[in-house]
């Protein structure tokens, strides 16, 4: 993959126990290690352990990266209506906005940015786990938004999932780019579209 030399900012959001944290490390690996980019991840949890708010930040860059913390970001990503809610002022114009669609509803959106709306947490539930609704997630984001070469994603999450899960994960991941490159091919990709 070329060296980027323009940031890619991220902000991933959910609840505890959705892998919110995971998906951050994941991509940030996929930039560094194999892509051979900087990186930088940071998260922010709410008060409780599980089913509080939390978040990952991630910035990717083909140079070193001064700050890492995400002020506005290019793509956006929601879990919950929260994460939604808390953090769609953070996406700048022209930004890329997804969200799981068994989880969050939108409004109105400002009319520069590409949308994605993703039943990520139906479709893990139909393969048997819904835990695995973050690697659906993450496939899809590498067909549509890829913040590292789609390649370097599916070996970081392949080494950052536990063994005996690789398969189903695997199978997760596939799951979810084929929606997202489906989406592409077919040009139903949203243009500041307003879902509810």
């Amino acid at each position: 993959m070329a060296a980027k030399k323009k940031e890619t900012r991220v902000i991933i959001t959910g609840f505890g126990g959705q892998g919110i944290v995971l998906t951050g490390n994941i991509l940030g690996q996929a930039a560094t290690l194999h892509d051979g980019l900087h990186a930088t991840m940071t998260q922010n949890y709410g008060p409780e352990a599980r089913g509080g708010s939390c978040s990952s930040q991630v910035i990717i860059s083909g140079a070193e990266i001064p700050y890492p913390y995400v002020e506005q970001a290019d793509l956006l990503v929601c879990m919950s209506q929260e994460g939604y809610t808390k953090n769609l002022s953070a996406l700048a114009p022209g930004g890329v906005l997804v969200w799981d669609t068994n989880l969050v509803k939108t409004g109105g959106h400002d009319p520069s940015w590409r949308t994605f709306d993703l039943p990520a947490t139906a479709i893990a539930e139909e393969m048997g786990n819904k835990m695995m609704a973050n690697i659906v997630m993450l496939g899809f984001l590498s067909a549509v938004f890829p913040a590292a070469s789609p390649e370097a994603m599916r070996e970081a999450m392949l080494a950052a999932v536990p063994p005996r899960t690789k398969d189903k994960n695997a199978l997760a991941f596939e799951r979810g780019r084929e929606r997202g490159q489906g989406l592409l091919e077919s040009g139903r990709a949203g243009q500041g579209r307003r879902r509810s």
